[in-house]
């Protein structure tokens, strides 16, 4: 299943792409500095805490029993807990200032316990046995030792979190000593600054890479818009600035090429239309005339419709094959006002158009080409299946139905009738008039507009053209 929040647009993706990849790197080289900083801090706290309990542990293994009382009751009242560093700083106004300087922490910790015995043992030597194990509750008398100076402060600003740890020492007569010492349990703090540093990196990184994806994106869409333009009128479309990455540029002077062949094609199907429309014009006038000069009244009204028919496929042709080419401009239609119209030009002439439906908002599109597009529907629904009922739906795009309630088409025959000079054999043939030409032109003047043409057979008889024009975005 597609993840909803994703972009949909290249641009989006590229952006979103890159502002995660950059988070992920940040969180990995977050998390990397963490694990250095909590080994860096482990190693230092255990080799100070190590040197503490050696020095102290040797200086009382000489001393007889009541010196070495004497001497541990001497150790305990020169260490102050961290509860009173903390009451001191609190009345000093050193817990604002340690206050205002904030920590971010990762649940990374090292092995304090095998690490710091391990140490122990090599100071001490095989002679003394050595026991780890987190303080029990409720704690008994220990001597309490300071934490390093880099912790220090770290132990103030959280005494009820503090993760304690007795070291016992057994001397060789059997006495033991036990050493409390303590650290927090989250393991290294981090510098709120560093997650700030790295808020900043990223935000410069976001900024640098909006930039770039917009480079590469903008040209993009560039050409997505003279290409959807090119179906729509060739000759305003302007040639596309040749910029950006080198693919960018290809394409863009393919797109050119492209256009200047398309518009040469034009030109020369142009003059080409030109010549046929004098070249059959005027033998058409000249046979016209001959037959209006016979003396055979049936044999002059069968040759007339022939050539009646003849120019009217020679009138046709050159219209689809005038094709995009027209020269009208776009404008905004108001779409009921122009079926209203071709609707009214049908009922004078007795034929039945029903309207339904109407449109948001005006339609830009050619007037002309669109008139004439929805006359040629109605035209064949009038023809072929008595009535045509026309529905106008508005959304995102413009829909109009035209349905009658002939005989319909066979299925296999729905698209072939899109074809030029195709009739069925059927009702719609040449005697019932028509060229077979106006629902390619119709079909043709849908694309132009970016839109579609369908047909089908209605539910209930008979035959429904969708036409499909959507509105630009």
């Amino acid at each position: 299943m597609r993840f909803a929040l994703w972009p949909r647009s290249l641009f989006g993706r590229l952006l979103a792409a890159s502002v995660l990849a950059v988070l992920l790197a940040q969180a990995v080289a977050l998390a990397l500095i963490a694990q250095e900083r909590e080994h860096f801090m482990l190693q230092g706290s255990v080799r100070e805490w190590t040197r503490r309990i050696a020095d102290a542990t040797l200086m009382l293994a000489p001393l007889s029993g009541p010196q070495r009382a004497e001497a541990l009751a001497q150790l305990s009242a020169q260490v102050q807990p961290p509860h009173v560093f903390l009451h001191h700083s609190l009345h000093e106004g050193g817990g604002a200032a340690w206050m205002g300087h904030g920590f971010l922490r990762l649940p990374l910790l090292g092995d304090f316990e095998a690490a710091l015995r391990e140490q122990l043992g090599a100071a001490l030597g095989p002679d003394y046995g050595i026991e780890i194990a987190p303080t029990p509750e409720p704690a008994p008398p220990a001597v309490v030792l300071p934490a390093p100076f880099y912790q220090a402060h770290e132990l103030v600003l959280h005494p009820g979190m503090l993760q304690r740890y007795d070291v016992k020492v057994r001397f060789a007569d059997g006495d033991v000593v036990t050493y409390r010492v303590m650290r927090l349990p989250w393991g290294a703090p981090l510098p709120r600054n560093l997650l700030l540093n790295l808020a900043l990196l990223l935000l410069l990184l976001v900024i640098v890479l909006y930039l770039t994806a917009r480079n590469i994106t903008r040209p993009l869409s560039d050409l997505a818009r003279a290409a959807d333009s090119v179906g729509r009128d060739t000759r305003s479309v302007p040639q596309l600035a040749e910029r950006g990455a080198r693919e960018l540029r290809d394409a863009a002077r393919a797109f050119n090429t492209m256009q200047d062949r398309l518009h040469r094609y034009l030109d020369s199907r142009t003059r080409v239309l030109a010549a046929m429309s004098h070249d059959l014009k005027t033998p058409l006038t000249r046979l016209r005339l001959q037959v209006e000069a016979l003396d055979n009244p049936p044999m002059q009204a069968r040759i007339g419709r022939e050539l009646d028919e003849m120019e009217s496929m020679v009138r046709e042709a050159l219209a689809l094959f005038r094709g995009l080419d027209d020269g009208e401009p776009p404008v905004d239609i108001d779409m009921d006002e122009l079926l209203a119209q071709i609707g009214e030009e049908f009922t004078d002439m007795g034929a039945s158009v029903t309207l339904s439906g109407r449109a948001l908002r005006p339609f830009t599109g050619k007037p002309q080409a669109l008139k004439r597009c929805l006359t040629n529907l109605i035209a064949n629904a009038v023809k072929f299946g008595t009535r045509a009922e026309i529905h106008l739906e508005d959304g995102a795009d413009l829909l109009i139905r035209v349905r009658d309630h002939g005989p319909g088409i066979p299925q296999e025959e729905l698209e072939r009738v899109f074809e030029p000079f195709y009739r069925l054999e059927s009702s719609r043939n040449r005697d019932s008039g028509g060229t077979g030409l106006g629902l390619s032109i119709a079909r043709d003047i849908a694309q132009a507009h970016g839109g579609s043409l369908r047909l089908a057979n209605a539910a209930g008889g008979g035959l429904e053209a969708t036409l499909r024009l959507p509105r630009r975005r």
